[in-house]
């Protein structure tokens, strides 16, 4: 699942010193011949009213200046009064008040007495602490120095999610003029994003802290394909293709023309990033693929660990604890291969399951109705597991085929808050000859319902929780949610099919490996060859899917830990549930204690879960 963040253009350094306010105190940050960017209220003193109303009031003035930093975030929550900004990366300036926003944050969530607080408040206290906390830990000098500058990679660059994002098939709304003139500067916005890319790569390039030679090639055939693509064909045409009816001709035709002169622009910056990095950088780049290899790259890798885990977790203790469950799930796949009277090696089974027709999507027609058909199949059982549920609808759709290629084999976008725009899952049709169909139950439970869709739908939905807590979310829960989900498809029955259940166990193999390989690339000095090896030895996967996997952690360096740890702490705090309360569990109030609350950080689930324990289950 990708997220996205947007940023600010550059400040004055005189405007920096207007965060430094005492209590009571307006926040305003003017930026110079662009717009204002200050808080909308006041913060009260937590004498004046109760802790409770400064706490939120709190949250309301620094939700409000998150979003003027952010704008993009603004626009996928609903919010167009700064649609006209993607948000601008990659500037000291922004970096600087970034910073200085958590400081301020902290500093007066510390004026508010958190024991006067009721349980739910101060679990929104904890989780607003932990998330400001780790906002300052990623903007250490020490960390941008190593971040800053490698702003791109094939799977988290801006050339990524920008295509899609202009096509009108988005969260961008392309009902007015004014939402298709709010888009021709965000056209704006994207090329200086991308110059500015090229500008920090050579700032790398002399503190001699490189991307891989992998990533960018990767990056060098991404745009390379988009290049290929005569303008009224590319996603940046798609607007101009689906005006609404009630445009006027005239508005039609001077939209047409500002289209096709602002997408030239972005070509020709693609084109300089892309000659940038295969006639300048590349050359440069590191062979090695790992952050142990990379100037900075051990002390960055274990404050990516912290961050995605929520925990702070070692290298070592993460790869023994995937080497263990991956043992324990291949216990299981002998086990099926048993079940079905196949006669041979666990890796001839593999092999046996990776070419065998029977497990190949017949078409791309043929592999969406098979999606359609599991959604079907699991709504159908869902009223057994859950009493909370999203308003939100969930479509079922194939990558777009400019994107598919690079993208994973399913992934989730979210809907609009009030419902307006429904949530999707994506999954991937490319190269339907490497794609097998016993993987496809799991795929759904995780990515579409109870998964991402459920978890993402139900925090955006609750608007009695403070925006950050709505949608925001560690990757840890979000991720571990998802793959906790997977495994309510045994209690639904689906994996009584022994070929289904050899998908979900392949697919929780695959969360397995990602604590082995993911240190071993990063903390132990594994090759791509060695991670790949590792990955086509102990699962069923093809060597397709297994090169996408490894390149991701290349490019992603921890985030594929998390769903395993949080999944695991997940499956703990139901165990312990399930032992303390006997007959009083209920698996639909458990689930509603997880989900109700959006995605927390698994330290504040825990102690969550644990009151609702002491409580009785109510």
């Amino acid at each position: 699942m990708k997220i996205v963040t947007g940023a600010l253009l550059g400040v004055s350094a005189l405007s920096l010193a207007a965060c430094a306010s005492t209590p009571g105190e307006e926040v305003t940050v003017t930026q110079t011949g662009e717009y204002e960017l200050s808080g909308t209220m006041e913060i009260p003193d937590a004498d004046d009213q109760s802790a409770h109303d400064a706490l939120f009031a709190l949250f309301e003035d620094a939700d409000e200046r998150n979003l003027k930093l952010n704008p993009i975030g603004a626009l996928f929550r609903g919010d167009m009064r700064y649609a006209d900004r993607i948000g601008d990366f990659l500037t000291d300036e922004y970096n600087d008040l970034s910073r200085a926003d958590a400081e301020l944050n902290l500093a007066k969530l510390k004026e508010i007495n958190r024991a006067a607080l009721s349980p739910t408040d101060q679990l929104a206290y904890d989780v607003f602490e932990y998330n400001q906390s780790q906002t300052l830990k990623a903007l250490t000098p020490q960390i941008l120095a190593v971040t800053d500058v490698r702003p791109v990679n094939h799977f988290s660059g801006f050339h990524t999610f920008y295509p899609d994002f202009a096509s009108g098939q988005s969260a961008a709304p392309f009902k007015t003029v004014e939402d298709y003139e709010n888009n021709l500067k965000r056209h704006a916005n994207y090329v200086e994003l991308t110059d500015r890319s090229i500008a920090r790569f050579r700032e790398g390039m002399e503190s001699g802290v490189l991307e891989t030679q992998l990533t960018i090639g990767n990056v060098i055939t991404q745009l390379d394909t988009q290049l290929a693509l005569d303008i009224e064909e590319s996603p940046f045409w798609m607007p101009v293709t689906n005006f609404p009816d009630d445009f006027s001709e005239a508005d039609q035709s001077r939209l047409t023309g500002a289209y096709r002169a602002s997408i030239s622009e972005i070509y020709a910056a693609h084109a300089r990033l892309r000659d940038f990095l295969r006639d300048d950088y590349y050359a440069k780049a590191r062979e090695s693929v790992g952050l142990a290899q990379m100037k900075g790259g051990e002390a960055l890798y274990r404050q990516l660990i912290e961050n995605t885990t929520t925990l702070p977790l070692e290298p070592d203790y993460l790869h023994n604890l995937g080497l263990s469950e991956v043992a324990r799930i291949k216990e299981g796949l002998e086990d099926i291969k048993a079940e079905v009277g196949f006669e041979g090696t666990l890796n001839e089974f593999f092999d046996y399951v990776r070419t065998d027709p029977q497990f190949k999507p017949a078409s791309r027609e043929a592999l969406t109705q098979t999606y359609y058909d599991i959604g079907k199949a699991v709504d159908d059982k869902i009223g057994d597991y859950f009493s909370l549920v999203p308003k939100s609808e969930l479509v079922i759709k194939p990558y777009e085929p400019y994107r598919e290629q690079f993208s994973a084999g399913g992934s989730y976008q979210s809907g609009a808050p009030d419902g307006s725009r429904p949530g999707t899952f994506y999954f991937n049709a490319y190269d339907l000859p490497s794609r097998l169909t016993t993987g496809n139950v799991t795929l759904y439970l995780h990515e579409g319902a109870p998964g991402h869709h459920f978890q993402i739908s139900l925090a955006q939905e609750n608007t009695d929780l403070p925006a950050f807590m709505r949608f925001g979310g560690t990757t840890a829960f979000v991720e571990g949610w998802a793959l906790y989900s997977e495994t309510l498809g045994y209690e639904m029955g689906f994996f009584e099919d022994p070929w289904n259940r050899y998908g979900t166990l392949q697919d929780e193999q695959l969360r397995a490996m990602r604590l082995v390989v993911d240190t071993g690339l990063h903390a132990k000095g594994w090759t791509r060859e060695q991670a790949i090896d590792f990955m086509l030895e102990n699962s069923g996967m093809t060597r397709t899917e297994v090169v996408a996997e490894v390149e991701r952690y290349i490019a992603i360096p921890s985030q594929a830990l998390a769903y395993k740890v949080g999944a695991l702490k997940i499956q703990e705090l139901r165990a312990k549930a399930e032992e303390a309360l006997g007959d009083d569990f209920d698996i639909k109030a458990f689930h509603t204690q997880v989900l109700d609350t959006g995605g927390l950080p698994l330290p504040v689930l825990e102690a969550k879960i644990d009151r609702w324990i002491a409580g009785g289950g109510a």
